[in-house]
């Protein structure tokens, strides 16, 4: 399926970005959450086991036949790589740095989303006000860096490092899902992304995760079904509908909402301290994606 790319953005498509946005927020606090009864790898197969299902519930319902990926698999297969490269590192860097860092960190991925649209898609190229933003959302991220690196404590930086990886390669995936909807439908697309990636998931979690022990109890369950119903299934639903009519780095802009939105909830719920560091950082990334996305936004 087919839909004319890059459309203006107007107020219905900026509400349901905006809100996938502050949904997104609370993906690393449900996965630092989720990580206190599950090991991250079968975390992840848990989370795109019930994702897969949402999105094939929601198929069903729509009346889209997801088989019809003929002549696609190509495609597919190299967003499956950029798919489980991206997972692996937010999970397993998530357990080495606190939520609300993770969720400034993750949501850089703007930044790469325009380098690398930049590159790949020909009518989404950088321009002097994209690299101002650029180098302001760089700017906030060698901050929260800085303050990792100026601690006595060093427990943070092998996630925060792992987590902004994985940021890469969300933006990454942001372009490769872009040219991939222009041929399938969104429902198509994320349900062979984690049916794909379930028998992966299972085998890795099987040879590494063996003698790990699980704790189910009510937020554990929770924090699942969050990465699931919400994340997996529901923003990811409205995101990629949203990229096959929309520029992948306009719609960065409204991840500005993702960080905050974070941190607060890592306070709240995990009671995680919020540094001056912090709060500059996720302002400096911010301000950055503004930029980027300033024109015709």
């Amino acid at each position: 399926m087919s839909a004319p790319a890059d459309q203006p953005i107007g107020l219905r498509a900026g509400i349901l970005a905006f809100t996938a946005a502050l949904l997104w927020g609370g993906n690393a606090v449900f996965i630092k959450m989720g990580l206190q009864g599950m090991p991250p790898i079968a975390m992840a197969w848990g989370r795109f086991a019930i994702g897969a299902l949402t999105v094939a519930v929601g198929a069903l319902f729509s009346g889209v036949c997801l088989r019809g990926v003929t002549g696609n698999w190509r495609g597919l297969a190299a967003l499956e790589l950029v798919f489980l490269a991206q997972i692996l590192l937010l999970n397993i860097g998530t357990m080495g740095t606190t939520a609300s860092r993770a969720a400034v960190l993750i949501n850089t991925y703007p930044f790469f989303t325009a380098l690398f649209a930049h590159v790949l898609l020909p009518a989404d190229r950088l321009n002097r006000t994209k690299a101002l933003g650029l180098c302001c959302s760089f700017a906030g991220v060698v901050l929260l860096f800085g303050e990792s690196l100026t601690l006595l404590d060093t427990t943070y930086l092998l996630g925060d490092v792992l987590v902004l990886g994985s940021g890469l390669f969300l933006g990454l995936r942001q372009v490769v899902l872009k040219r991939l909807v222009r041929g399938l439908h969104p429902y198509q697309v994320l349900f062979w992304q984690a049916a794909l990636s379930l028998p992966i998931f299972a085998v890795m979690s099987l040879i590494w995760e063996r003698g790990a022990v699980y704790h189910f109890d009510a937020a554990v369950v929770g924090a699942l079904l969050y990465q699931g119903v919400v994340v997996a299934g529901i923003c990811f639903i409205v995101w990629v509908s949203l990229l096959q009519r929309h520029s992948a780095s306009r719609l960065g802009v409204y991840s500005f909402a993702t960080p905050p939105a974070g941190v607060l909830l890592g306070a709240l719920l995990l009671n995680e301290a919020i540094s001056p560091f912090l709060w500059a950082s996720m302002a400096l990334v911010a301000v950055g994606i503004a930029i980027v996305n300033r024109e015709g936004g």
